[in-house]
């Protein structure tokens, strides 16, 4: 294939440290992480998004014209399918050694997976400005899965899955960087730049979205507990000072005519 990034290996993984929030935030992806079967339902949540993003790169192999490209998209898509089925299995076999309780709060939105192509539409995409964004979205997740990595010292198998996917996403890294400046020489700073924008949107209409739904459950709470409660006893003082007999009340014997309404 030529010159197209270093090939996966255990030492380039090993190099991958947690920066910026992802490093600040290990405290809550080890909380996060700590209970095994949000961990078990985690890891098929991360499957699914795999499998998406493969599905997605071979999309975009078949549109591309570079035939470089598309020998790497191929490549990266059969890697995602089976990042999928690594994530599959593990879930399932931890499942499957857990008992039946609830899995709790998920916290997707503490510690996602790789968000792969979710964010964007292949058909649309030139080369340049999908190398940009796969660049950004696979440095992301490395990061991500170095945190991962890190706090799930007590599970060593579900470690090693992030482990073996590490290496992978090390190569994806360096390969669509070499790419964005082989087929954008001049611009691909650019590219980059705008990439960040467009991530740095779609992260605010996330956080906008979880934190309407917090908000909307916040509302809906007080005024169950609130507001409700204070009609109800504004209900029940009006009908004392109105002195309404309760229950059923007698009513005196009169004489109906079936003739007239009255």
């Amino acid at each position: 294939m030529g010159d197209i990034g270093t090939q996966p290996t255990p030492e380039r993984a090993l190099h991958i440290r947690p920066a910026g929030m992802d490093a600040l935030l290990k405290p809550v992806h080890r909380w996060v992480w700590a209970d095994a079967h949000r961990r078990a339902h985690k890891l098929l949540r991360f499957a699914e998004t795999e499998a998406d993003g493969g599905r997605d790169l071979t999309r975009a192999a078949e549109l591309t014209r570079d035939a470089l490209l598309r020998r790497l998209y191929l490549r990266h898509a059969s890697d995602e399918l089976r990042h999928a089925d690594m994530f599959r299995k593990r879930g399932r076999t931890m499942l499957a050694s857990l008992s039946r309780r609830g899995a709790g709060v998920e916290a997707n939105w503490l510690a996602p997976g790789e968000r792969g192509l979710d964010d964007l539409n292949v058909d649309h995409e030139n080369d340049d400005t999908l190398l940009a964004f796969l660049h950004l979205s696979e440095r992301a997740a490395a990061m991500r899965f170095a945190v991962y990595r890190e706090v799930l010292a007590g599970d060593p198998d579900t470690r090693a899955v992030f482990e073996t996917i590490l290496r992978d996403e090390a190569f994806h890294m360096n390969y669509t960087r070499k790419q964005l400046e082989r087929v954008s020489p001049r611009k691909h700073g650019v590219r980059l730049w705008m990439a960040r924008l467009h991530r740095v949107g779609k992260l605010y209409l996330r956080f906008a979205a979880a934190f309407a739904g917090v908000m909307g459950a916040l509302i809906l709470g007080l005024q169950y507990f609130v507001v409700l409660p204070f009609f109800a006893l504004a209900a029940k003082h009006a009908e004392r000072r109105a002195r309404v007999p309760s229950g059923w009340t007698s009513v005196a014997s009169r004489s109906f005519s079936f003739r007239s309404q009255y």
